[in-house]
């Protein structure tokens, strides 16, 4: 039997991670997000800090993503997503839970019971959000979730061949920004 798993895909500064950790605590499953990226870098072996960022950026920068063209064989990326991808089902083959980000909507796709969520906000409502969370930093906040929403969705195209964040390919979009962090889980918690 498939166990229900919710995967949350979000954009940067939405509160996708908040909103998946509220949901997982109410309902008593376990949420992962750094958690993936902390047994990523144990099998691995690679410091935490280059999974992390090996994670939104996919093989060759965006201009290969986009073009989706290889010229060479496996690279670090390559091998951090076959970790990657071996984790995030071996999680959701163990129960149902909460996984924030790292393509597990499509890792999942054939695997799980999935419920896939996308939370996304406008401009002005994330980076208000990001600045209060994360503090000013010396780019403007807009620049940062420019660049950030960017290289997420490189990354996804690059190794789901989908377009991120595209309500096709989720079974629900929410607007925190609109509806409230809070409703956003409410709404998870009622479909699940």
């Amino acid at each position: 039997m498939k166990n229900r798993v919710i995967t949350i895909s979000r954009e940067f500064g939405s509160g996708g991670r908040t909103i998946g950790k509220k949901v997982a605590e109410e309902l008593g499953l376990p949420c992962y997000d750094s958690e993936l990226i902390e047994k990523t870098a144990e099998k691995s072996g690679f410091h935490v800090s280059y999974i992390k960022d090996a994670g939104e950026y996919a093989p060759g920068g965006f201009l290969a993503s986009a073009l989706s063209h290889r010229t060479s064989g496996p690279n670090n990326a390559d091998y951090l997503w076959k970790i990657q991808y071996n984790i995030i089902t071996e999680l959701a083959e163990k129960g149902p839970c909460v996984i924030v980000g790292r393509c597990a909507d499509y890792i999942l796709r054939d695997t799980a019971d999935c419920l896939k969520v996308f939370i996304h906000a406008d401009m002005a409502f994330r980076a208000q959000r990001i600045v209060k969370e994360y503090g000013e930093r010396e780019e403007s906040p807009e620049q940062r979730l420019k660049d950030k929403d960017r290289r997420r969705a490189a990354y996804h195209r690059f190794y789901t061949n989908m377009k991120w964040g595209h309500a096709q390919n989720y079974d629900i979009t929410l607007n925190s920004g609109t509806i409230g962090i809070d409703r956003c889980v409410e709404i998870i918690k009622g479909l699940y």
